[in-house]
């Protein structure tokens, strides 16, 4: 049973929820300052089930249908289904039990929610399709991340705030721009299976300055977002934090899961006590 459950999170990268769950937690502790509803650990349970079950459905719905572009990749071709440690029946009821969860997650949570769970799971899934037509398939990766942070403030307040909007902004930004980086490896694998990728498509250095390019739009965005939530002297701290790890990285030319990891975490809980001692 043990192993079992170790191979579906590692399907789904599990480690990888610290690149959205801080965002989202983010969204919710803006919210919950905007509103302070009575039910706050109620609905904290329930946007953290949403939050889990929509990520285990885009996780698996890509590796279930990429698992013949996986095969043929030294670098993937170990995962779950390429190498048989599950098979594509398995990982596919992994997916549906993950979808009919959220659905009825957000419904437990208001309307609003559960009517935007079918474009949510819409950007979540259609996401795996997107490198087989265009390079800007990073950006939509990045937007599957940023619904996050908008579904928590959504599930509290029901509606929008500008401030929030900008967080996403960033979030897109900053996950189209290492993930860039990360396809870095699979450059000459995607030209020659026709597939889309920035660095496919400009080669790698020009992919490199495109990623900084849009890492160096993420400050702006940052200022904008403090402005909005008339941020204190932890919240600018936390961004200089942020806009450091990224320098680092491009420094070095590579993208660190470990330094985009303390990136989110520190900023995230940085921002939340900003956010709760105003």
């Amino acid at each position: 049973m043990i192993q079992q459950i170790k191979k579906y999170t590692s399907l789904v990268h599990f480690a990888h929820t610290v690149f959205a769950l801080p965002f989202a937690l983010i969204g919710f502790t803006l919210a919950y300052r905007a509103v302070q509803p009575h039910t706050v650990w109620v609905l904290l349970i329930q946007v953290l089930v949403c939050m889990v079950t929509a990520r285990n459905s885009a996780m698996s719905f890509n590796r279930y249908v990429d698992r013949y572009i996986d095969a043929i990749n030294e670098r993937t071709k170990e995962r779950e289904l390429p190498s048989g440690k599950l098979s594509p029946k398995a990982v596919l009821l992994f997916f549906f039990v993950n979808v009919a969860i959220f659905i009825i997650c957000t419904y437990s949570i208001n309307k609003l929610c559960f009517w935007l769970s079918f474009p949510a799971l819409m950007v979540l899934c259609g996401y795996s399709y997107t490198k087989r037509f265009t390079w800007f398939s990073h950006l939509v990766l990045g937007l599957a991340l940023a619904i996050a942070p908008v579904g928590a403030y959504i599930a509290v307040t029901g509606t929008l705030t500008p401030s929030v909007i900008w967080l996403s902004v960033m979030v897109i930004l900053w996950v189209g721009g290492f993930d860039i980086i990360y396809s870095l490896p699979d450059e000459q694998h995607d030209r020659a299976h026709n597939l889309h990728s920035v660095p496919q498509r400009f080669g790698r250095r020009r992919a490199l300055w495109i990623s900084a390019g849009m890492h160096l739009l993420v400050v702006p965005v940052m200022v904008l977002f403090g402005l909005g939530i008339d941020a204190g002297w932890v919240y600018w701290g936390a961004a200089l934090f942020f806009a450091g790890m990224l320098i680092y990285q491009h420094t070095m030319n590579r993208a660190f899961f470990t330094a985009n990891g303390i990136a989110s975490v520190v900023f995230a809980l940085l921002t939340m006590i900003d956010l709760f001692i105003k």
